[in-house]
């Protein structure tokens, strides 16, 4: 018997692996299509997912954290990342085109409500949507809270995480110039976006590295090298949101908007030894969201495949089943 439960895992607390009974691919304008599919119940609770990133793109174990008689899941690659086309493409890729997104594909499907699932930048993007049409969520599921501000960029960009890392934050920061060290973001935006695509390659794994390293509190600091497109792709969404401050008009922007979905019923999943999106974040959150339910799981840092993240993530669904059926 493990001593722990979140010893196990993250698969053992999972729904089997299901197929979608829908896929397609979306023109949302501006020359994107996106990559969008359903699966679980046709006929029930609707829920859409919203992966992290930017550029991170959806995964088939995505659809694994739902009861599939219960819950109609919806999941989409935002633009520019995993099936959605033109790949790896900036233009007319913002937050707010995301949103928008978000809404085509509800209106696409003629949902009048539904629940919306997010973590890290996916926490992002749902806090923001539902800010935006607080009348089409019936309630928020959240991990690794990320609220877009400047002080948790300069916490993971700036050298604060690499305190803990200091072997692989060096990896990371020894391929520029030390003069440019003042500002990461910009420094690797400049490679990235060089034109010359061996590059590109070269700093998005560098880049995409520096972040596999530290999801995981089980992680040595050491990651397998990713497929070069992907890492690039995943690099330059990320770093083109993080150097437009994720296109919000201020710093603290959601926070200072919580008034307008205090109503909505949410639920917090966060690992207390998050690396990459500290908790101060997700209880900032929870103090200012008063229908809010921050779970805090111990042994767990910032991954969804974090078996402790996993089954308080699936218990949630699970309850939430129970009060909508």
């Amino acid at each position: 018997m493990d001593k722990y439960p979140d010893q196990k895992r993250a698969v053992q607390y999972l729904y089997p692996p299901i197929e979608p009974f829908d896929q397609r691919i979306l023109d949302v304008g501006q020359g994107h299509r996106i990559y969008v599919e359903q699966c679980g119940n046709p006929n029930g609770v609707p829920v859409v997912v919203l992966h992290g990133g930017p550029g991170g793109g959806c995964s088939p174990a995505m659809r694994r954290y739902f009861d599939p008689t219960v819950y109609r899941v919806i999941l989409f690659d935002q633009r520019g990342c995993g099936r959605s086309r033109p790949y790896a493409s900036v233009e007319d890729n913002t937050t707010w085109h995301l949103v928008s997104d978000i809404e085509t594909i509800r209106r696409t499907f003629d949902i009048e409500q539904w629940m919306v699932f997010g973590g890290s930048w996916g926490a992002t993007l749902s806090l923001l949507y539902a800010q935006a049409h607080p009348d089409r969520v019936m309630h928020l599921i959240l991990r690794g809270v990320f609220l877009m501000t400047q002080s948790e960029l300069d916490w993971f960009y700036g050298g604060g995480a690499g305190k803990f890392w200091p072997e692989t934050w060096a990896r990371f920061a020894n391929l520029i110039p030390e003069n440019e060290h003042g500002n990461m973001i910009q420094a690797y935006h400049k490679r990235l976006f060089s034109g010359n695509m061996t590059e590109e390659i070269r700093y998005g794994r560098a880049w995409s590295a520096w972040e596999n390293a530290l999801a995981s509190i089980h992680s040595n600091g050491s990651t397998g090298e990713s497929p070069g497109e992907y890492a690039r792709a995943f690099a330059r969404l990320e770093n083109h949101y993080f150097i437009n401050d994720g296109f919000l008009e201020f710093d603290g922007r959601i926070l200072a908007n919580m008034g307008r979905i205090s109503h909505i019923p949410g639920v917090i999943v966060q690992g207390r030894y998050d690396m990459i999106c500290p908790p101060s974040s997700a209880w900032k959150l929870s103090e200012l969201w008063p229908m809010s339910e921050l779970k805090m799981v111990r042994n767990a840092g910032h991954a969804l495949s974090e078996p402790g993240i996993s089954a308080e993530l699936v218990r949630a669904m699970d309850r939430i089943a129970e009060q909508v059926t």
